[in-house]
C-alpha cells in the first residue's frame, strides 16, 4: 500500500506517485503535507536538511490546491539558483503528469528572457523563479502576481546568504496582502526569523531534524596536514578510493580553478564550477558530473548552491567555511535518501578549534583520520592490479602472442617478471616531487627552531583598521602564499599596514602570489620591506610608493567577498 494515500492527497496524485515509485514519505513530507492540505490557507515553516524531500513536501499539496479552472497565476516558488529552480519545476511537472491542465513555468537568469516572456503569455498556474530574473520580468510587466495565493520560499537561508533579501521584499510587495507564505529552509538564522515576523501570521512549523538527528547518515571526518600538503593529501584519498564521487569545496574562484587544472593534468576526472564560468560552461560541467563521467566536482560555495546530485559518496572541504551554517549545506549534499556519506575536512594544525566549533554548533562528532601514506597507496595499487589480473578473462589470441614473446622472457623467472610488472605499476603513481611519506601533522605543533637571521621582512597594506588580528593575518598570508605558518617569524600589526617575517628559504615568489588578490575591493600589496621602500614606525609610506587607500571593511567581510 502506498503510504502517501494516508496524507490526504488526491487519487490522481497518488496514482502518479505509484508510477514514479514513491511509496513511503520522508519525515518532512509525512508531517508537512497533511498540515498544508487540512489547514488551507496557512502560513508554514518547514525545517529540514537539503536532500530530505522538501520539494515534494510543498509541491504535492500545491498540485492539489491549484484551481485549474482559473487561468491566473496562483502560486509562486522562489529558489536561490537556476539549477534548483529547474529541478523543482521538473519535479512539479512529474507530480502533475495526470493533470495536464496544470501549467508550470520556470524562469531564471542566464537564459534568453524573450523566450521566458513568450512562455508566460500562456495561462500559467505556478511560476518557479530565481529572484533576480523574476524582478526583471516584473519590471517588464511580463508576469502578473496580483492573484498569487501561495508563495513558497525554498532554501530560504541560501537566498539570504546570496543577498536576495531586498529582492524578496520587492517581489512580495507585488503579491496579495492575504496570500500565504510557505518557508522551507535547512537552518533558521536570525534573518529568517525576521522574515517570519514580517510576512507570516502564526505559522505552523515542522522541524523534522532536531540537533541530535542532523547529518545522521553522514560520517564527519578530518585530517590535519600542512596547508601546502592539502593537494597531495587530496590526491592520496582519490587514488585510494577510485570509486569516490563527490564535491570539493574551496574558498575562492582562483583556488577552485587552479586545483581543477592541476588534478586534470595528472589525469583525474574533475571539473571546476565557479562564478567566472558562463552559464553554458556551468551546464556542461554539471551534465558531465551527473552522467558520472568525472570523479570530483570542485566548486565554491556560491557556485554549488542549488546543485542536487544523487549518490555522492563524499563532500570534501579544502577549506572550512567561515559560516558554520554553510558547513551544514555543504555536508548535506551527501548521505541522502538513507544512503551513507562522508564529509571530510582538510585542516591545518591551527584549525582544530574550528572543528570543535562545528561539533558544538550542529551537534555532530568528528573522527580524526590519517592521510594515507605512500606505503598505503602502493599496497592498494598493487592489490587492485593483482585482483584485476586474476579476474581478467584470457583472450583467445593470447596463446599466439605469448609464443612470439617467449624469447624475450627466457632468462627471467616468474618472480623476476612479476617484480618488473610491480615496478611498472608503482611508476604510475602520481607523486609530487620530493613528496613525504607521512603528510599528517599534529594539531598545535610548535614551529621549528631556525636561525632568525635567515628571515626576510615584508610589508602588507592591511592593518588593525581592517579588523585584523595576528591569527587572521597569518592565516591569510599562509593561505594565499601557500607557505606553511611555521615558516613565518615575528609579526607586527599597525593601524594601516603590517610587517611580518618569513624564512628566506621558503619565500620565493611570495610577492607575486598576492597579485590580483583583493580585500574589500582594494588590491593587496606585499613587498620586501628591506628593499628600498622604507617606512617609519607609524606605518606611513614615504614619498616613494605613497598609499592613498581608505580601508573600510574588516578582514572577515573581505574573505566572504573573495569567495
Amino acid at each position: 500500500m502506498n503510504n502517501f494515500s494516508k496524507l490526504g492527497l488526491s487519487k490522481s496524485v497518488i496514482e502518479v506517485l505509484d508510477k514514479l515509485g514513491f511509496t513511503k514519505p520522508t519525515p518532512v513530507q509525512a508531517e508537512s503535507i497533511p498540515l498544508l492540505l487540512k489547514n488551507d490557507p496557512t502560513d508554514f515553516i518547514g525545517l529540514a536538511q537539503t536532500g530530505t524531500g522538501k520539494t515534494a513536501a510543498f509541491g504535492l499539496p500545491l498540485i492539489d490546491l491549484i484551481d485549474t479552472h482559473n487561468k491566473v497565476t496562483q502560486a509562486l516558488i522562489m529558489a536561490p539558483t537556476r539549477e534548483l529552480g529547474q529541478q523543482t519545476a521538473q519535479q512539479l511537472n512529474d507530480f502533475s503528469s495526470n493533470n495536464r491542465s496544470v501549467n508550470i513555468e520556470v524562469v531564471y537568469g542566464g537564459a534568453p528572457i524573450v523566450n521566458q516572456i513568450k512562455a508566460l503569455k500562456k495561462p500559467t498556474h505556478i511560476v518557479v523563479a530565481t529572484p533576480g530574473r523574476l524582478l526583471d520580468l516584473i519590471k517588464r510587466k511580463a508576469v502578473k502576481l496580483e492573484n498569487v495565493k501561495y508563495v513558497v520560499l525554498d532554501e530560504a537561508d541560501e537566498m539570504l546568504n546570496m543577498g536576495f533579501k531586498e529582492d524578496i521584499d520587492e517581489i512580495l510587495s507585488h503579491t496579495l496582502e492575504d496570500r500565504v507564505t510557505w518557508l522551507f529552509s535547512a537552518t533558521m538564522p536570525g534573518e529568517i526569523r525576521r522574515i517570519v515576523k514580517k510576512y507570516m501570521d502564526s505559522p505552523l512549523e515542522v522541524a523534522v531534524n532536531s540537533d541530535e538527528k542532523i547529518n545522521k547518515d553522514i560520517s564527519h571526518k578530518y585530517v590535519t596536514t600542512k596547508t601546502a600538503n592539502k593537494f597531495a593529501s587530496l590526491r592520496r584519498f582519490l587514488d585510494l578510493q577510485p570509486e569516490m564521487r563527490g564535491i570539493l569545496f574551496c574558498r575562492t574562484k582562483r583556488e577552485t580553478q587552479q586545483i581543477a587544472q592541476d588534478l586534470a593534468q595528472l589525469g583525474y576526472g574533475v571539473e571546476a564550477l565557479h562564478g567566472d564560468l558562463s552559464q553554458a560552461q556551468r551546464d556542461q560541467a554539471m551534465k558531465r558530473f551527473k552522467t558520472r563521467s568525472m570523479q570530483l566536482l570542485i566548486a565554491t560555495d556560491v557556485a554549488a548552491r542549488g546543485i542536487d546530485v544523487n549518490d555522492l559518496t563524499h563532500v570534501i572541504h579544502h577549506t572550512l567555511p567561515d559560516q558554520l551554517e554553510s558547513y551544514t549545506h555543504r555536508s548535506g549534499r551527501t548521505g541522502r535518501a538513507g544512503k551513507k556519506g562522508i564529509s571530510l575536512a582538510l585542516i591545518n594544525p591551527r584549525e582544530g578549534r574550528r572543528i570543535k566549533e562545528i561539533e558544538n554548533k550542529i551537534k555532530v562528532n568528528f573522527e580524526r583520520i590519517e592521510v594515507p601514506s605512500l606505503t598505503d597507496l602502493k599496497s592498494s595499487r598493487i592489490n587492485s592490479w593483482a585482483h584485476l589480473i586474476i579476474n581478467t578473462k584470457v583472450d583467445d589470441q593470447a596463446d599466439g602472442i605469448l609464443s612470439d614473446l617467449h624469447g624475450h622472457f627466457a632468462d627471467l623467472s616468474k618472480e623476476d617478471i612479476l617484480k618488473r610488472l610491480i615496478t611498472t605499476q608503482l611508476d604510475h603513481l602520481t607523486l609530487g616531487k620530493h613528496e613525504e611519506e607521512n603528510l599528517n601533522e599534529i594539531a598545535g605543533g610548535s614551529p621549528e627552531h631556525r636561525d632568525r637571521s635567515a628571515f626576510h621582512r615584508y610589508f602588507v597594506n592591511i592593518g588593525s583598521i581592517d579588523g585584523m588580528t595576528k591569527s587572521d593575518l597569518i592565516h591569510f598570508l599562509s593561505d594565499i602564499s601557500k607557505i606553511d605558518r611555521k615558516y613565518f617569524g615575528s609579526l607586527e600589526i599597525q593601524k594601516n599596514c603590517s610587517f611580518f617575517e618569513v624564512d628566506g628559504g621558503f619565500d620565493k615568489d611570495l610577492t607575486k602570489s598576492f597579485k590580483g588578490v583583493e580585500n574589500s575591493g582594494r588590491s593587496i600589496r606585499v613587498n620586501r620591506d628591506d628593499q628600498g621602500n622604507k617606512r617609519d614606525r607609524s606605518g606611513k609610506p614615504g614619498k616613494k610608493g605613497r598609499d592613498r587607500r581608505k580601508p573600510k571593511h574588516n578582514f572577515q567581510r573581505s574573505r566572504k567577498q573573495r569567495r
